[in-house]
């Protein structure tokens, strides 16, 4: 299966997230079978960023959405176990800073854009900036709405720059982040992870789920497509995202370079 065209939402399509089944698992019916894909995975990737990282040309950023407890943290543990630490950035976007409040909103998504030859993985993005913001009210409508279209051309501007842009949202139910978030206050190894915030936001879950359909919808383009990933089971979302990144980087087909030398010349004494 083509996990790409599976997922991808096609640009200029209205996205109707009540339509997909977030607890789909198409073409895997067991936790062990998918793992085993995911395990090759993981290989797949480390090699595709090896040659990425040795021909210095292109960059990846994935960027990772969900709501609260969807899974974006769990995502990057187990996708991305395989990755060289040296080629790989993570970047957790919170609320903004006094300094970068004082800047316009894509300030501080600019500075953590992967250089070439790397993978960037941010968890929450300047998507934030048409979602909580909207949600809540934080900005004039007029500010917010126009964002989707600067959104759209700053994504072009990272592609013309030759940085591929995949975008996930990990599509989870209002029961499944319930349950997570229950077993967040059961677990006190996982106390640290909820917060009265979480309660809050989930009370506003239909408000987000409106919001998540606009950015879906208006900001799925060629130069940066959006993929809605069914996650309420975690072993086909990390499958999934994992098989879309090598599906990807297979396609960009990095090389290595040519030394710019004789290597036969050279002795090792």
């Amino acid at each position: 299966m083509d996990m790409r065209k599976r997922f991808i939402v096609e640009p200029g399509t209205r996205v109707r997230l009540s339509g997909i089944d977030p607890g789909d698992t198409p073409g895997f019916a067991d936790k062990c079978e998918a793992e085993e894909t995911l395990a090759r995975n993981i290989q797949r990737l480390a090699k595709l960023q090896y040659r990425l990282h040795a021909e210095g040309r292109r960059a990846v950023l994935v960027i990772l959405q969900a709501m609260d407890a969807g899974g974006k943290d769990g995502t990057i543990r187990h996708v991305m176990s395989g990755l060289n630490p040296q080629g790989c950035r993570v970047t957790s976007f919170k609320a903004p800073s006094a300094e970068e409040l004082a800047h316009d909103f894509l300030w501080r998504i600019h500075a953590a854009v992967p250089a070439k030859g790397e993978i960037g993985i941010f968890n929450r993005s300047h998507y934030e900036d048409v979602l909580v913001v909207r949600v809540k009210s934080l900005v004039p409508r007029a500010v917010w709405s126009r964002r989707y279209d600067e959104i759209n051309a700053f994504e072009r501007i990272l592609a013309a720059g030759d940085v591929t842009v995949l975008k996930f949202f990990l599509h989870i139910s209002s029961d499944e982040q319930k349950r997570r978030l229950e077993e967040r206050l059961d677990d006190k190894t996982k106390n640290w992870k909820i917060s009265p915030s979480d309660v809050t936001e989930r009370a506003r879950w239909g408000e987000y789920m409106r919001a998540y359909e606009a950015a879906l919808s208006k900001c799925s383009t060629d130069a940066a497509p959006w993929f809605v990933i069914p996650s309420n089971r975690k072993w086909f979302r990390n499958l999934a995202v994992s098989q879309i990144i090598v599906e990807t980087l297979k396609s960009m087909a990095p090389k290595f370079p040519k030394p710019s030398f004789d290597v036969s010349k050279l002795k090792i004494v």
